[in-house]
């Protein structure tokens, strides 16, 4: 029926002998597509350009090259640190993380949501595994507002659920970097969306890329992540894919 399966009723199914099924891994690679797409476009202001060019504003513009520059992905030169952030590390979070070392990023920091074990050494021992494998400095399993402050670009790939519910928050998103971009194609609930306009308006964060947004899809045209010039959202393209 979907990836995930924390909307339903498991006990009352099972009290019911309904058999439930669910596909785990079949939108692996594709969420891990649109997670980069969403942090490039949200990252270099595809979404100011682009209206630029759709609203016919573009022949009247002044010439200035620098005016929507932002923070490339990729890292400037192979000396640079560049850290992945990861709210989550799944399947998705892990296939993410594999397609942004051709772009130059060093180490990765992940975080689950509060209520989780703590690490192990079975832990430690698998981001060891995964970072030589990788080829990357580290691998590293931190509390939430570390991901937040270290990290060049967050993503958040957790379930959704009470537990998760408003996870990225405003204290959260006040400790990333003003040049930091947050990606969410998980759950819109994990995502403080009032929190997220304000912060964005203010500057606190570079942009944000979101292939879910809470309460879609009735998000109307004055809701402040869609007036917001640095929010790119899409309409969860991350499940819809063709071979």
């Amino acid at each position: 029926m979907s990836v995930g399966y924390e909307h339903v009723d498991v006990k009352e199914l099972a009290k019911r002998s309904i058999a439930l099924g669910y596909t785990p891994d079949v939108l692996t690679e594709a969420v891990a597509d649109v997670c980069i797409m969403l942090a490039l476009m949200a990252g270099r202001n595809a979404k100011e350009t682009s209206s630029l060019v759709n609203e016919g504003r573009w022949p009247n513009y002044s010439w200035a090259p620098f005016l929507f520059c932002g923070p490339q992905l990729s890292a400037p030169n192979p000396s640079v640190k560049r850290t992945a952030g990861f709210v989550g590390f799944g399947r998705i979070a892990k296939a993410t993380l594999a397609r942004l070392v051709p772009f130059g990023y060093t180490d990765c920091l992940y975080a689950f949501n509060p209520q989780s074990s703590k690490p192990s050494a079975e832990h430690d021992a698998g981001d060891k595994a995964l970072a030589e494998r990788l080829g990357l400095k580290s691998v590293s399993r931190v509390d939430l507002h570390t991901v937040a402050a270290q990290s060049d670009v967050v993503f958040v790939l957790a379930p959704g659920g009470p537990s998760t519910y408003h996870i990225v928050d405003e204290p959260f998103l006040r400790k990333m970097k003003k040049t930091g971009v947050l990606v969410n194609a998980s759950r819109g609930t994990l995502v403080d969306s009032d929190a997220l306009a304000k912060v964005l308006k203010e500057g606190g964060i570079w942009a944000a890329g979101l292939d879910v947004v809470e309460g879609e899809p009735k998000i109307p045209i004055d809701h402040p992540l869609v007036r917001e010039p640095r929010s790119v959202i899409s309409t969860v393209t991350c499940a819809i894919y063709d071979f």
